[in-house]
């Protein structure tokens, strides 16, 4: 029997792992909920319904001028079961651990692995956000987060596809599952001084392993 992944979302204020009394971790529906980024505002906020692109763009980060580095502010899990907006309020620069949880119900062959793609064939890393073909000037940062906090200001890995240096490995480098266990990392987008023009980035996050 092969070993299954179910991907938690921690939408609570609460940094303590998954199962803990009191934390509010949703289920990822990996084929129909998105984790979007924004700078947030009225419409786009926690507890309220998934919004349409065009909301999306009013409340998309601003580049400004002067130009400077910024790191987007909030990031949200669109659960479509419920239509809803649940804000995750600890992801992003802060020196939180509990973010994302990946929870195996058992062995892995393979240490499991984090990746971000242009798409589900996972075979592009050309969008701009993933540094538009270079991973060394991707704006998504992730660090692992399964043994110990990410640390104040955490730098973390830039991440685009699975070139060396820019993928996590989530069981932070102890190679492959013994048995059932839940591993967690921490992400954030952070906008280079030098982007010019706004746009969308619609990209996929990736979780591999081998099943024994």
């Amino acid at each position: 029997m092969s070993t299954a992944l179910t991907i938690y979302a921690n939408t609570g204020s609460q940094d303590t792992a998954l199962g803990s009394s009191g934390v509010e971790f949703v289920e990822i529906d990996v084929d129909n909920d998105e984790i979007i980024f924004s700078a947030g505002d009225a419409v786009v906020a926690d507890g309220q319904p998934i919004p349409s692109d065009t909301q999306l763009n009013s409340a998309g980060t601003l580049l400004t001028t002067p130009r400077v580095e910024q790191t987007v502010d909030k990031y949200f899990l669109a659960d479509n079961n419920v239509n809803l907006l649940k804000e995750i309020f600890n992801m992003g620069e802060g020196n939180y651990r509990y973010v994302m949880a990946f929870s195996f119900d058992g062995a892995t062959a393979s240490e499991p692995t984090l990746e971000v793609w242009d798409d589900s064939d996972l075979d592009s890393v050309a969008n701009v956000s993933l540094g538009a073909g270079t991973p060394s000037s991707s704006w998504w940062r992730g660090i692992t987060t399964t043994d110990a906090l990410p640390g104040a200001a955490w730098t973390g890995s830039r991440l685009a596809g699975s070139s060396d240096g820019h993928f996590l490995f989530l069981n932070s480098e102890n190679g492959a599952l013994v048995g059932a266990d839940t591993l967690y990392c921490q992400m954030k987008i952070v906008i280079p001084a030098t982007q010019i023009d706004g746009g969308v980035a619609n990209c996929v996050v990736a979780v591999k392993f081998a099943s024994v």
